[in-house]
């Protein structure tokens, strides 16, 4: 079995020694002198160990020995791209998704070993012999504990517990609900909450002449022991990256991939600010108020209204009160990050910060008609500017020359506030102007899109013919269909936005002119490139080329009497998306969509679970109680995947085939697409003439003709209206996920007569250009009947159109029309397996829209369309990608 040589440790497999020569301090030092001599002599024997230093790429990417450069971290200069082939478990061998990183070996190093919350854990348990599922008698007690603290009320479990079927059957160990959550309670949980009592004295007077007061409660954990609680927990081991590393297309590092934070710019550039080895945890911080009564408003989350203070002072009030609580909540993270903090995992704390637009001018402590990341003039974020950014330093020094009473021109010329003591001017390793994140929910979804966007185009169109070309848009798999229009849609989501986006670039070709055609598109382009998972250097370049083109037109809407300006704070916002998805990764892993949503779990759920008085402290209570049955959840869940073995034996050289230092890598890529028919088919032994007249193939019969024709040439016999075919409903193409694309999406349901895109042989991957493909309608899928012969593969009646035709100018979609032949739709039969995937044609309506257009036969009256590649975030990187 592999052995240490150093130390004599034994391990299972020769992963574990490699982890344990990186985690002993000891055998790595002696390793990194033996290293050194062995390339001091020009041998070519050194052990066959990689030394990942915590490992700065993931997909168990290390950097190895070589003549050029030596394994020790501090010796490591010349810059390489590297890539090692992982084979998954059906011994398929495949790269890192095709990505070659660059990785930094002065960073993430590990000090020494140490147990994770839930071995430390495990071990007491088998100590003091306690069941896993402890404090409650059995697996079926604790599932049961489960579902009723994460699914009802305390009310609701008493009336639950006090039902006689409960009582007399389940013979459970709590019988009401207090002894229930005194079990519950027995369970460890995260880091307690604190209260906190803040007075903040006014400027009213009360009747006797003294200033008012009023106190606030500040409730909070602590935050260094929440980010070692997440850090610890075992569950996130194969997602974790404790180094940065740069991520490249190809071997040569010409071609910059950009997706987590750990690949980007900002995690390397704050590591040449600290002590070699050490370890950044970045810290994702977001504010924003919410509601917490459904009908009222007057419970909220965390601003107050203060009528201690006269009402032209209790804004300012309001914005030095958030800073104060603030600065106490992160008090902790100052300590953290000037002197370290040992954990399992980090020893050092920076952050960047997530917030919609009003929050974000709250943190900067400027005015909400200043953008809170750079200097750009109040009227001049209309423009196409590079505006200076703000300094973190410059801010705080002209803060304090105002407070003590001195008049800076640059207070009125930053659009400052007077909030001298900003939380975040003691916390270290943090510039807090670049640290805010892109919000693709409120400056791009809600804010560009719809409220702009979209009010400018109804304005030049008419809400009636707007809501006509909606009404007109034929059916696509899993595409909401406006039947109504958009003008009569009072409350829109996320949701709706992205539907309408999908359609709007081709439902406008033709209806407004094409100039404003530019800017639509320049917007769509910005918003489609700005949602990739993964950014490369060309798709960060068309990202700025779409806000180029967009200012470069943009003056039409002022011609045409739509806009006055553009001076609008979300518009400008747009600038500095290339700068923080460069620094800090793509703008999807920063979405605000993905805090409001904790909105609910946080702090609804936890409201509306306590009595309404005094409803802070059992908000805290229910937070508290939710986390430790999520805790014990996740520990059981890790338990179960354990080996069982005496747990001072479970260490980092235990039996896996997975490194503690990398984060996981995704299943490999099927080597073929599938297509997977019905096991029964829907509509068995139809005849010629069914299909005919039911599916519309006119030209089935000498389709199939020439088919035979071709690749079944000893066939004799013609099929004719006597032969009857199994047909199946639908086809589902299995293709491996765009890892450039956000996860998460619905899958489309099957739609009658898809449109679809055909290649000229199956493809092995998901589609990556046009090239090669042909768009056409598919009326029919059917098997051969058994009198032509054993033939496996399931085939399909299609229609062609026309190959693909120059874009037009404007709008820059493709275009294509119905293919015919001697007056005769063009038409064939081939294998199903030749079909790429679903695609989405959209007709060409002009200004007004032809009065038989409707969503559900535009592809029959239509002749003339443009084909969609805003359709799915799939096709626009095949279209637009390259």
């Amino acid at each position: 079995m592999p052995h240490c040589v150093f130390c004599g440790k034994v391990t299972t497999t020769h992963e574990g020694l490699k982890r344990h020569i990186v985690g002993r301090l000891e055998c790595r030092t002696q390793y990194e002198s033996m290293i050194e001599e062995v390339e001091a002599e020009n041998l070519d024997d050194a052990p066959d160990v990689d030394f990942p230093h915590q490992d700065a790429a993931p997909g168990h990417v290390h950097p190895r020995p070589s003549p050029d450069m030596g394994d020790n971290p501090a010796l490591s200069k010349t810059r390489r791209v590297t890539v090692k082939e992982v084979e998954d478990e059906d011994g398929m061998s495949f790269t890192n998704n095709g990505r070659y990183f660059e990785p930094r070996t002065d960073a993430g190093w590990a000090l020494h070993e140490g147990e994770t919350s839930f071995e430390k854990y495990r071990t007491y348990q088998e100590e003091e012999g306690e069941d896993p599922w402890s404090p409650f008698e059995d697996k079926e007690e604790w599932d049961l504990a489960h579902w009723l603290i994460k699914n009802l009320g305390q009310t609701w479990t008493e009336e639950f517990l006090k039902l006689p079927i409960t009582q007399n059957r389940s013979k459970l160990s709590f019988h009401n609900n207090r002894s229930f959550l005194q079990r519950v309670d027995k369970l460890p949980h995260g880091p307690g909450w604190t209260c906190k009592k803040v007075t903040v004295c006014g400027n009213c007077e009360d009747d006797k002449g003294e200033m008012l007061q009023e106190d606030i409660e500040l409730w909070s954990q602590d935050p260094v022991e929440c980010v070692k609680e997440l850090i610890g927990n075992p569950a996130f081991k194969e997602h974790m990256a404790y180094s940065p590393a740069k991520a490249y297309a190809d071997r040569a590092g010409q071609h910059r991939v950009i997706d987590e934070m750990w690949i980007a710019d900002w995690w390397g550039k704050k590591q040449n600010a600290l002590p070699e080895g050490a370890t950044i945890a970045p810290i994702i911080l977001s504010s924003d108020k919410t509601s917490l009564s459904q009908f009222r408003g007057d419970k909220l989350a965390w601003p107050v209204k203060l009528d201690c203070f006269t009402p032209d002072a209790r804004s300012l009030a309001g914005y030095c009160l958030f800073h104060h609580c603030m600065a106490l909540l992160l008090q902790p993270l100052i300590g953290a990050g000037n002197d370290g903090v040992e954990m399992v995992c980090a020893d050092s704390w920076v952050r960047p910060y997530v917030a919609d637009f009003p929050e974000q001018c709250l943190v900067s402590c400027c005015k909400e008609n200043r953008c809170p990341k750079c200097l750009v003039a109040a009227n001049d974020r209309g423009d196409a500017l590079n505006s200076a950014m703000r300094d973190p330093e410059s801010t705080k020094e002209i803060l304090h020359k105002r407070k003590i009473g001195q008049h800076p021109p640059e207070f009125e010329a930053n659009g400052l506030r007077a909030v001298y003591k900003p939380f975040w001017a003691d916390l270290p390793h943090a510039d807090i102007f670049l640290a805010f994140t892109p919000d693709l929910l409120h400056q791009l979804h809600k804010g560009v899109f719809k409220d702009y966007l979209v009010k400018w185009c109804i304005d030049i169109i008419g809400e009636d013919e707007i809501d006509a070309h909606f009404k007109a848009i034929p059916n696509y798999p899993g595409l909401r269909h406006f039947k109504k229009g958009i003008s009569s849609v009072k409350q829109w989501t996320g949701c709706e936005h992205k539907e309408m986006q999908r359609v709007f670039v081709g439902l406008l070709s033709g209806a407004v002119p094409s100039r404003v055609l530019v800017v639509a598109r320049s917007i769509l382009d910005f918003l489609y490139h700005a949602q990739l998972h993964i950014q490369t250097t060309e798709s960060l370049e068309a990202l700025q080329t779409a806000l180029t083109v967009f200012h470069a037109n943009k003056d039409i809407l002022k011609e045409l009497a739509v806009r006055e300006h553009f001076n609008i704070p979300k518009l400008h916002q747009l600038s500095h998306y290339v700068q923080s998805i460069t620094l800090l990764g793509a703008a999807d892993g920063f979405n605000t969509k993905l805090p409001e949503r904790l909105h609910i779990d946080f702090a609804k759920d936890s409201y509306h679970a306590s009595n309404k008085r005094d409803y802070e402290e059992q908000m805290a209570l229910w937070l508290q109680r939710q986390e430790a049955v999520f805790i014990r959840s996740a520990y059981l869940d890790w338990l179960s995947q354990q080996p069982h073995s005496n747990p001072h034996d479970f260490d980092a050289d235990s039996d896996t085939d997975s490194e503690s230092e990398t984060p996981n890598l995704p299943a490999a890529e099927p080597l073929q697409a599938s297509h997977v028919l019905a096991k029964v088919p829907a509509h068995p032994h139809q005849s010629v003439q069914t299909i005919i007249t039911a599916h519309g193939a006119t030209e089935f019969l000498p389709a199939l003709q020439s088919f035979l024709l071709k690749n079944l040439p000893h066939n004799t016999i013609v099929p004719g209206l006597q032969d009857r075919f199994n047909l199946y409903r639908q086809v589902v193409i299995v293709m491996p996920p765009d890892l450039r694309l956000p996860s998460g999406r619905k899958p489309g349901t099957p739609a009658q007569f898809d449109m679809a895109l055909i290649a000229d042989r199956p493809r092995s991957s998901h589609l990556h250009t046009l090239e090669g493909v042909r768009v056409a309608q598919v009326r029919a899928i059917f098997t051969l009947p058994h009198q032509f012969g054993a033939y496996s593969r399931a085939l399909a009646y299609v229609e062609w159109f026309t190959p693909f035709k120059p874009p037009d100018p404007s709008s820059r979609m493709r275009q294509v029309s119905r293919s015919t032949r001697q007056l005769r739709r063009n038409a064939a039969v081939i294998h199903v397996d030749e079909i790429v995937r679903p695609c989405h044609l959209m007709p060409r309506m002009g200004q007004s829209v032809d009065l038989r257009l409707r969503s559900g036969n535009a592809y029959e009256v239509a002749n003339d369309f443009y084909f969609n590649e805003f359709i799915d975030g799939e096709m626009f990187c095949a279209c637009v990608i390259k």
